[in-house]
Parts: structure tokens; C-alpha cells; sequence
């Protein structure tokens, strides 16, 4: 065939047949008001995929009481008033609390800290800046396997350096102790999350004008005067949405608790997350499971709205 025809595709190329007879593309700009959302269309395909259908699938089966293959039986609100009166569920919920704040505290102090010291004019201050952030790039399951055998009581190097210090007289069953369990699962979970924190308020450190220190400076500020109405002021937009963020993140954690201790000793460090997986996949209450789910997203969007709000009122 000879000539030459055009075959146009909605999106970026178009076929031609050239005269002798080969194909070639050829760009073409995609036009009109429906551009944008051929564009948009494989992600949102994806974002329907992988989020909105589990979304609506979880919230769907809350109200059942199911095995997930020929057991659907409505319960209607049931299963929300069972989880919301029982006391395991609230008792659950206060370890989760408690381990949430243990943690994004250690986050910021320790963060913070090595934040303030990167943004000084440091010999090697690159080389620590890469070393920080190190912990952040390690998978949850390597973090909570080598925590895992720093605990040990008979070959962990921490208790090996606690007796060799004799600041102990035997061995400490860190993750075994009903009392130390959730102080010993946060200690790796900040180890694992303080570097956010210091990639966050390094950035907002550096975005702070020197200006407004050397004019506080002429004005007699000390260095605690200098941090109380120079470095945190400007520091707020970034603290605020780091907060947020830190806190939804370890409120719903799993993977590093429940490979250091699977929710013991004596439900010890039995946080939401733990339970909702043991009520599900041990128990197979997944209708039980689904509402315990759709209550921790609904405290999330909670904490999201107060994120929201707060940065709203900042502006």
C-alpha cells in the first residue's frame, strides 16, 4: 500500500505505515479534556487495586461473621460492640499507646539531637550523615533479628558487656520479663526509626535563615534562647508533620514486635496490630479482625485530621 496512514492512539504515539511499507511511532501530543485522566489512568487503576478494594473489602466482611469461603453470616454492628466492650481489646489498645509514645519520643530526642549536631560545621559531618541513616534503609525483619540476638541471654553481646561491666550479676531475659518486654521491643524499633526524624529536622534546620540567628545573637541570646524562639518556631511546620507521621506509622507497627516477641510475655507487648493478625490467622475470627482493623484506621484518620488542623492553624 502506498501513501501513507496515520493510526492514532489516545496517548503518547501513533503507527505509520511509511510509503515502503515499514511502521514507524511517531510522538504525538495528547489533546483535549481528557488528557489528564488518560494519563492518570494507570494509577489509578493501581491505587483501586491495592487500596480501595481491601479498603472496602475489610470494612464489607466486619460485618459478617465469616470464615471467607461459604460462612457469611450478617451481624450487623455486632462485632464493633464486642471488640469496643471487651477489656482485652482496651487493654490492648494501652500497650499500643504506650509503646507508640515510648517510641516516637525516643524518635524525636534522639533524632533531634544528631540533628543539631550534623547541622554544624563538623569535620566528616558527610560520612555521619550517611552512617545515620543507615538504620532507616535496613529491612524491619534484619533490624529485628539482629536485636533479636543482641537480647539472647546466654550469647547476646548486650548482656555479655553487662556482666563483663558487673553491672549485672547474671544474664537478663530482656525479651522474657514481663516488666522489661516493651521498654526491649522499643529500644530497636527507635534504632530503626530515629533516622527519619533526623533527615526531616535537618532539612528544616538548614531551611532556617542564618539571619534571624545572628540578629538574636547582637540582641544577647544565649544557646538555649537561640533553640526556645529561633530553631523551634522554625522548626514547626516540619515537627509537626514528622509527629504525625511517626506517630500513625509505630501506632499500627507489626513486623518488629512480633518477630522480637509475637505479642508475650503475657500478652506483655500484645499491641492492636498482634491481635488483630492472632484473631485472624490463629483464631479465624476474620469478621472480628476486620473491625478491630477498620477501628485503628479510624483512630489514624483521626490523628490525620489533627495533623490537618494543626498545620492549618500554623499557617
Amino acid at each position: 500500500m502506498r501513501g501513507r496512514a496515520t493510526f492514532s492512539s489516545p496517548f503518547l504515539t501513533s503507527f505509520i505505515i511509511a510509503p515502503g511499507g515499514g511502521i514507524a511511532l511517531k510522538r504525538q501530543v495528547v489533546q483535549g479534556e481528557w488528557a489528564g485522566f488518560y494519563f492518570a489512568l494507570p494509577a489509578i487503576f493501581i491505587m483501586l487495586a491495592l487500596i480501595a478494594y481491601p479498603l472496602v473489602y475489610g470494612v464489607g466482611i466486619s460485618f459478617f461473621d465469616t470464615n471467607l469461603l461459604n460462612k457469611y453470616d450478617f451481624r450487623g454492628l455486632t462485632n464493633y460492640l464486642d471488640v469496643l466492650t471487651d477489656s482485652g481489646f482496651l487493654k490492648k489498645l494501652y500497650i499500643t499507646v504506650k509503646f507508640t509514645i515510648m517510641v516516637v519520643v525516643g524518635n524525636f530526642v534522639v533524632g533531634f539531637a544528631f540533628a543539631m549536631l550534623l547541622n554544624m560545621n563538623i569535620k566528616g559531618r558527610a560520612f555521619f550523615r550517611a552512617i545515620l541513616v543507615l538504620p532507616w534503609l535496613f529491612p524491619e525483619v534484619v533490624v529485628a533479628l539482629i536485636w533479636k540476638w543482641l537480647f539472647n541471654p546466654l550469647y547476646g553481646l548486650l548482656n555479655y558487656y553487662l556482666m563483663e561491666f558487673h553491672l549485672v550479676k547474671e544474664p537478663l531475659d530482656l525479651l522474657g520479663n514481663p516488666q522489661l518486654a516493651l521498654i526491649s521491643v522499643a529500644v530497636p524499633a527507635i534504632w530503626k526509626g530515629f533516622s527519619l526524624v533526623l533527615v526531616m529536622i535537618l532539612a528544616g534546620l538548614q531551611s532556617i535563615s542564618q539571619d534571624l540567628y545572628e540578629a538574636a545573637e547582637i540582641d544577647g541570646a544565649n544557646v538555649w534562647q537561640l533553640i526556645r524562639n529561633v530553631t523551634v518556631p522554625g522548626l514547626m511546620p516540619v515537627l509537626t508533620v514528622t509527629l504525625i507521621l511517626e506517630t500513625v506509622w509505630w501506632f499500627k507497627h507489626f513486623t518488629i514486635i512480633y518477630l522480637l516477641t509475637s505479642g508475650g510475655p503475657v500478652d506483655a507487648t500484645s499491641v492492636l496490630s498482634i491481635d488483630i493478625y492472632k484473631q485472624a490467622f490463629e483464631q479465624f475470627q476474620f469478621g472480628r479482625a476486620s473491625a478491630m482493623a477498620v477501628l485503628v484506621f479510624l483512630i489514624c484518620l483521626l490523628i490525620s485530621y489533627v495533623y490537618r488542623r494543626m498545620l492549618k492553624e500554623h499557617d
